[in-house]
């Protein structure tokens, strides 16, 4: 199945808003209903694919002839134009396709045939745009390409090539989704433990390249992390990476292309450590008085233990509105009750033998009672882990209902973060309620570490006129402001085209320089996702 090419995953999993939260979005919010319907597939006009027969007739024969290897009709290039970020589906929905469509979409089956593609493109002069799920919030699937450009679709590419119990390995290829991976892994009795909101469309190449992280990233880690080993085929030639699990052989090439986007070359196959399938997983919510004091509890148990598979905390704002449970969002806001502040919702999870997870329960309990925390039950954890994909769906209902609603999200160490946090509040809150839609901003720890932790903003608002540009100059806004306050561009989104620039500041004119130097090396025309992580000129 394919995802809605203006929305997020199956329509059938579409969340309806609750009418406390219409009621928001119109009174405190001012959100006036949408006049004009959402374009169809089939209505929106696409120009001819800028690809002559010479070229069409050599990507056929880079995948074996297969006449469907080489897709170029009107539906395959809409559902590979950009990717679900909103300015992405604002545009969309308006049918404004054009300038960002592929002249083809090519399907290869294995990393010969990639290679194959790669160097007709080079020999054509069409630039490559690799794409795995379509899930990218921050313009990674629309590049600054002079001419054409093919999306290349790696969906063929969903084995698990191999499986190593003893040294607790696997060895998948990029296409695959997490879901098809996990379901293949679980056959073997073990999971990979990378479960990001996109978890359901997002594969195993697009988590490679962008650097994911997912929700129970206190207990598995990072999915850069997890790999071992990677195999990269550009238009100079395959890289081999990751002969041992960790290596003084100079630097790590692994953490060189993990992150790289595309930028560098095309993701055939990516070796990661694997875990047994947890015994048992126990999720539980847990209340704090303000977010500094739950923030304080989390990096008491980042950085002394036991730490939880699962680990993150709801500002006031979001807990007040229910985000963090989505199938309550709005009930304690929108009940007209005289009603406490909620303070914060901390989600708390444990994963593995049921020895294991009871120990940490009861030791992790103990520290976030000391902490000033307040035993929630299971309840709250239960309905989170439950609702746990459903965000992205209720932002198309949003949109639907005439709401602006979009995600950012930035890290930094434990230090800075009280910091970060008002900077980017700030900075959203003011330059949105400037241009005359003062927003609901929102925020969560998502991702802890010894050193420090992310945070991920959730801003509603009502839409103006034009939504593209007035979200971009909210987001110009905080980009600025996570860079003054000390935070990263971005903690797990990527970079795309979106963080580009900031990008740039961050890692200095000689880092960027250095980075330079190996797109020039391995891609030395510059076809490879051009635009995105680095700047065309």
């Amino acid at each position: 199945m394919d995802m809605l090419f203006n929305g997020w995953g199956d329509p059938a999993k579409a969340t309806p808003l609750p009418e406390a939260v219409t009621g928001l979005l119109r009174d405190w919010l001012g959100v006036k209903p949408l006049t004009a319907a959402s374009s169809r597939l089939e209505e929106i006009a696409l120009p001819l694919p800028a690809l002559d027969d010479t070229a069409h007739q050599a990507l056929l024969a880079a995948v074996g002839g297969r006449e469907d290897g080489v897709r170029v009709d009107a539906e395959s290039r809409v559902r590979h134009t950009r990717g679900k970020s909103t300015p992405d589906l604002v545009r969309m929905r308006t049918g404004d396709v054009a300038t960002d469509a592929p002249a083809a979409v090519v399907l290869p089956d294995g990393h010969e045939e990639v290679l194959a593609v790669l160097g007709a493109c080079a020999e054509h002069g069409l630039a490559v745009v690799p794409f795995g799920g379509g899930t990218s919030v921050v313009g990674g699937l629309a590049p600054r390409a002079r001419g054409g450009f093919v999306a290349l679709d790696l969906r063929r590419m969903k084995r698990l090539l191999d499986i190593d119990p003893v040294s607790r390995t696997a060895t998948l290829q990029p296409g695959l989704k997490a879901p098809e991976a996990e379901a293949l892994l679980a056959e073997h009795g073990y999971t990979l433990g990378h479960f990001p909101q996109s978890f359901e469309w997002a594969t195993i190449g697009g988590f490679a390249a962008t650097r994911s992280s997912g929700q129970a990233s206190a207990g598995y880690g990072r999915f850069d992390e997890m790999v071992l080993g990677l195999t990269l085929a550009t238009p100079q030639g395959t890289l081999e990476t990751g002969r041992a699990p960790r290596s003084a052989a100079g630097p790590d090439l692994r953490q060189l292309m993990l992150g790289s986007e595309g930028a560098f070359g095309v993701i055939t196959a990516v070796t990661v450590r694997i875990r047994p399938v947890p015994e048992v997983r126990r999720y539980e919510g847990w209340r704090f008085a303000s977010f500094a004091e739950g923030a304080a509890a989390l990096r008491t148990l980042a950085q002394d233990g036991p730490r939880p598979t699962v680990l993150r905390l709801s500002d006031e704002t979001e807990t007040l509105i229910g985000l963090a449970q989505p199938e309550a969002i709005g009930a304690a806001a929108g009940s007209g009750d005289e009603q406490p502040s909620p303070g914060c919702l901390a989600i708390v999870g444990f994963e593995g033998t049921e020895q294991d997870t009871a120990q940490r329960r009861e030791g992790a309990a103990a520290v976030l009672t000391a902490c000033g925390g307040t035993f929630a039950g299971a309840e709250p954890g239960e309905r989170w882990a439950h609702g746990r994909y459903s965000a992205p769906y209720l932002r198309d209902s949003l949109l639907d209902a005439g709401a602006l609603a979009e995600t950012l999200e930035t890290a930094a160490y434990w230090s800075r973060l009280p910091g970060l946090y008002t900077a980017v509040r700030d900075a959203l809150t003011t330059t949105l309620t400037e241009a005359g839609t003062p927003p609901l901003v929102m925020c969560h720890i998502s991702h802890v570490y010894e050193n420090g932790a992310s945070l991920y903003f959730t801003v509603v608002s009502a839409q103006s006129d034009d939504p593209v540009p007035h979200w971009t100059r909210a987001k110009h806004a905080a980009n600025e402001a996570i860079l003054a306050a000390g935070g990263t561009i971005t903690h797990h989104h990527a970079v795309g085209t979106d963080h580009r620039d900031w990008y740039v500041r961050e890692a200095g004119e000689l880092g960027i320089a250095a980075l330079r130097a190996v797109k020039d090396r391995l891609d030395p025309d510059g076809l490879l996702n051009p635009g995105v992580l680095l700047p065309t000129d």
